[in-house]
């Protein structure tokens, strides 16, 4: 039996160039910044990611596409998840340049459809996180990284 899966699609506008944006998909000390307690990153075609959320929920994949300043695709799933296990989705970030600024479309392809209403919660509230630091603002510790 086939799983039904969902796609999810969200757009942000962000007060900053893409190559401000950028860095905060590559680099783990900015990743950090929004996502995440402890992230670890292999930015290359193939290379591996780990991003532990709160200790519980961690993220895994690798990088599927990078072109610079323009776009990152990653494959996504929960370690330890049987429903969305590592690689089992897809994310798309794709920033487009647009007046004094930059558009954020995120792509979330092939979630489980019963795991669409915690990833649309969870996208939205780490593009308002990405939001504020591409636009300068210091946002302290993620209040979802910290466990319960």
């Amino acid at each position: 039996m086939t799983q039904a899966t969902e796609t999810l699609q969200k757009e942000i506008f962000i007060e900053c160039r893409p190559e401000t944006l950028f860095p905060f998909f590559i680099d783990p000390d900015k990743m950090i910044r929004w996502m995440g307690r402890q992230v670890l990153l292999e930015p290359k075609i193939g290379g591996k990611y780990r991003i532990d959320i709160n200790g519980e929920n961690i993220a895994i994949g690798e990088y599927k596409e990078i072109v610079e300043n323009e776009k990152v695709v990653l494959t996504w799933g929960w370690e330890g998840s049987s429903i969305m296990p590592p690689g089992s989705s897809t994310v798309e970030f794709i920033m487009e340049p647009k007046d004094n600024g930059t558009l954020l479309i995120l792509n979330h392809l092939e979630i489980p459809s019963e795991k669409l209403t915690s990833n649309n919660n969870g996208w939205t509230h780490y593009l308002q996180r990405i939001k504020q630091l591409g636009e300068g603002k210091d946002l302290g510790t993620d209040p979802w990284s910290i466990t319960k």
